[in-house]
């Protein structure tokens, strides 16, 4: 009896591993730009909904820096990407496709200073020392390291690592400028009280994309698609958005729209031409 008894509790066993089989996890790795904590307060609340909606489960993915997930986006080792490192030259080629952006307006490129800083205009940063979020960033560097090369102004650059790193040392008075996402820079003024003013903007750049790798099969990729865009159309995905808003102080409207590769292709143009190379 006792051997009958182990046989069946070995059954048992067997059969529990199996409806335990994990599901296949996808990465979602996601630029950085906020602190690790941030992004994990922001992201996993919406990759949750996503996977319940989807039955893709997903799982977030934070390099440690943004040069390293530059890095990997150019290894395809993410499955699904929050980022526009994917359309440079040297990354290119992975091949990832853009399936959603947020509603958010478009990002520009921006030089700011402090709001009583003394600084007008660019030419007055030759020689000075500024702040950028990372080598890697567009908006953060690309973009606006772009027009002072273009306008003949030479900065003693400084890396912070992430967008709101660059914001903390200008705030603190460590630099007398900064390179940023327009957007994470507004909200960060938001969330700490920093009042700052723009010397220079770039031309505007549509919101960073949800891509997929071409070795996502189709229907994972669509139904991942579907959630996302459904999610502002559901009260449930409303206040997980909201809540998700509010966490970093992003002003409505909360959600993401389809997008497709080529509503990007002004990023893919700028790298083309840009006066900056790899």
């Amino acid at each position: 009896g006792a051997r009958l008894a182990g046989f069946l509790a070995g059954i048992a066993l067997f059969t529990a591993a199996a409806a335990a089989e994990p599901l296949k996890t996808y990465s979602f790795g996601v630029v950085n730009q906020r602190s690790p904590v941030l992004h994990a307060q922001y992201w996993n609340p919406i990759l949750r909904y996503v996977a319940d909606k989807s039955g893709v489960h997903l799982q977030l993915k934070l390099a440690k820096t943004a040069p390293e997930h530059s890095a990997m986006i150019g290894r395809g080792e993410f499955d699904f990407i929050y980022s526009n490192h994917n359309f440079t030259p040297a990354n290119d080629a992975q091949g990832y496709r853009v399936i959603a952006r947020p509603m958010e307006e478009a990002i520009r490129g921006q030089i700011v200073v402090p709001a009583e800083s003394p600084v007008q205009a660019l030419r007055e940063l030759d020689g000075r020392e500024m702040v950028f979020p990372s080598r890697a960033a567009f908006v953060g560097y690309y973009v606006p390291m772009d027009a002072l090369i273009r306008a003949g102004v030479h900065v003693q650059p400084h890396f912070a690592g992430n967008q709101e790193g660059a914001m903390g040392q200008l705030k603190a008075g460590r630099v007398v400028a900064a390179a940023v996402n327009s957007q994470v820079m507004r909200d960060y003024a938001e969330r700490e009280k920093f009042a700052y003013r723009i010397i220079w903007s770039s031309e505007p750049y549509l919101n960073i994309p949800i891509s997929a790798h071409p070795s996502v099969p189709k229907d994972k990729v669509d139904a991942v698609r579907n959630a996302l865009i459904g999610m502002s159309k559901d009260p449930e995905g409303q206040k997980i958005l909201a809540q998700s808003g509010e966490l970093v102080k992003q002003p409505p409207p909360y959600g993401f729209v389809a997008a497709f590769d080529r509503d990007f292709e002004n990023i893919r143009r700028f790298h083309r031409n840009s006066v900056i190379k790899e």
